[in-house]
């Protein structure tokens, strides 16, 4: 393994600015994979942190494939993490939302043409995302309707669903949109949480790395399948919205099974503790996404069902 950094800032009250990266193996650019770039991101830089350990362990086992490297890149915003705003600390852009950069721009814009100069040239590319709305999350591969998306690839993760969504218009500033463009095979993949380590989650996904690995001959190690993943778009879903505000009680955990009028939680009065709202499931499916904010607003989305 080799590391090195792949942007480098001078901070004028604490430590520099730094971008670790890591690298494995040597020969065709083969995967990169990068963690967190948001300073919520926990869970995702937690498992990136894990898949590093896991390279090391086996290329001191000397399991890395010959020809081939592997690139590593846990954390692209420290020093938000450390202030925890989810956002840049001085003003508040999203490093997310600045690809492919622009070296000579504000300082996001900098990180991001720094990050993505070093991990473009690789044939695949896997990004540890997080949603804009918060909540827990199924853990699963999402792919954007570029022309470039490869469904099938996806399902090597071996993850419960391979999600294909259309674009929008500010997917064009994100790392998979211009990963693909560029000529990356992309996936972004969902651990489940954001800014909270869940070990049951982390592993799963952690596992579905080391399998497409494995699978695709960059590693020595044959992680066994746990299900096979099922392909879904946006039109599989349905969202549910609360009508009230208040105290949120769930009583599902994301990637639960349920029944058609089975209660999924209460709104409750945050003052004298009556139920104002009950949330029954109007199908029968699998709960994808699950608020867990202890507080919803009139019209929050709460839980989405796969059908």
């Amino acid at each position: 393994m080799l590391k090195d950094y792949i942007f480098r800032m001078r901070s004028p009250s604490r430590d520099d600015f730094r971008i670790p990266a890591f690298r494995f193996g040597s020969g065709e650019k083969s995967v990169a994979i990068v963690g967190s770039m948001r300073g919520d991101e926990v869970q995702q830089q937690f498992v990136c942190s894990q898949i590093v350990q896991r390279l090391l362990e086996l290329e001191g086992e000397d399991k890395l494939a010959k020809g081939h490297e592997i690139l590593v890149v846990p954390c692209a915003n420290h020093f938000s993490m450390n202030l925890e705003k989810r956002f840049w600390a001085m003003d508040n852009t999203d490093i997310n939302r600045m690809f492919p950069g622009y070296a000579e721009g504000e300082t996001t814009q900098r990180i991001a043409a720094a990050l993505f100069d070093r991990v473009k040239d690789y044939a695949y590319g896997i990004q540890l995302a997080s949603y804009y709305v918060p909540g827990d999350f199924t853990p699963h591969v999402r792919m954007m309707k570029t022309g470039y998306q490869s469904p099938d690839e996806a399902m090597l993760f071996g993850l419960p669903y391979v999600f294909v969504r259309e674009v929008r218009p500010f997917d064009t500033v994100m790392l998979n949109y211009n990963w693909q463009v560029f000529g990356t095979q992309a996936f972004s993949l969902y651990a489940g949480q954001t800014n909270r380590i869940d070990r049951d989650s982390a592993q799963l996904s952690i596992e579905s790395v080391l399998r497409f690995l494995g699978r695709k001959g960059f590693i020595d190690l044959n992680v066994p399948e746990r299900c096979t993943s099922k392909l879904i778009g946006e039109g599989d879903q349905l969202s549910i919205h609360s009508q009230s505000a208040g105290l949120f009680y769930p009583y599902k955990k994301a990637n639960s099974q349920v029944k058609e009028g089975e209660l999924l939680a209460r709104v409750i009065h945050p003052y004298d503790g009556s139920v104002i709202e009950e949330i029954n499931s109007p199908i029968s499916g699998t709960l994808f996404f699950l608020h867990n904010k202890p507080l919803v607003l009139e019209r929050t989305i709460l839980f989405r069902l796969i059908r």
